[in-house]
């Protein structure tokens, strides 16, 4: 694994508030002879930190399964939005800058995030077209669009069925309704948000399995393609499913895999 600055030192917007802390992207390429698809991962933490199995393990499965894998080590709490949101634009656009290095089609980049990785994955389907920048590189003139997102008990709502904790971390515990609405993102969708596959479980008590289907519901409306699964039982945070009493949670990255290789990634 190597693993490279997301932002120029000399660029400001990319600075954290938590001086110690330097946005990444970690780098898992295949060896390959000829261009694969990517998933580009943001492990979850409620805004506030981020879980190491939502990552690196993530990130050799997908290999595993033949596509390149990325890990943004993004922004969280004390940085508020669009911090995170920047750091994910931008893991995409280096990416895409790269591709021809990387041996990654340009036109096969999807997104995976857990809980509220998986609405900062969300955001990178919505809100393309109004988070922007300008670094001055290179990057700045490919599209920070992805083509398809992988959502896995993800954050949604800000409803009855959100995560205050996540909106809390991310927009400021005394943010005003109008703004938590506005970054609900089923709210958000639009018949330019690409596919996307969603996983989550039934019991789970941290992120209710409503977030899920909230999305799925909104991606309907446009009848933009989408997978879901919902598997019964099982807490919330499960990464890779990796739970002895309920193995069958461990077949979503096969299901994820055959969806995306449907779409030739």
């Amino acid at each position: 694994m190597k693993s490279m600055n997301l932002w120029p030192e000399n660029f400001s917007e990319g600075k954290s508030k938590d001086k110690e802390f330097v946005p990444t992207l970690d780098i898992y390429t295949l060896d390959c002879s000829e261009a694969k698809g990517a998933v580009v991962i943001c492990p979850g933490g409620g805004y506030r930190g981020r879980a190491e199995h939502e990552g690196k393990d993530v990130a050799l499965r997908f290999n595993k399964l033949g596509f390149h894998a990325f890990v943004v080590q993004y922004r969280v709490f004390p940085n508020r939005f669009p911090a995170p949101q920047q750091d994910i634009f931008r893991a995409i656009k280096i990416v895409r800058s790269k591709a021809e290095e990387w041996n990654v089609k340009t036109d096969k980049i999807a997104v995976c995030g857990f809980s509220a990785g998986g609405h900062l994955a969300a955001s990178s389907g919505t809100l393309f077209d109004e988070v922007k920048f300008s670094v001055g590189d290179e990057t700045d003139k490919y599209s920070q669009k992805p083509n398809a997102l992988i959502l896995c008990y993800p954050v949604i709502s800000s409803g009855e069925h959100g995560h205050a904790g996540s909106f809390n971390n991310l927009l400021g515990e005394d943010s005003e309704p109008e703004l938590r609405e506005k970054y609900s993102l089923e709210k958000r969708i639009t018949a330019e948000t690409p596919p996307a596959f969603l996983w989550h479980t039934g019991e789970d008590a941290g992120v209710p399995v409503e977030n899920s289907l909230f999305c799925c519901l909104g991606l309907r409306k446009y009848k933009i393609p989408f997978e879901l699964h919902v598997f019964p039982e099982g807490r919330h945070g499960l990464g890779l499913g990796v739970d002895p009493e309920i193995p069958e949670i461990q077949v979503w990255p096969e299901l994820c895999a055959t969806w995306l290789n449907k779409m030739n990634w």
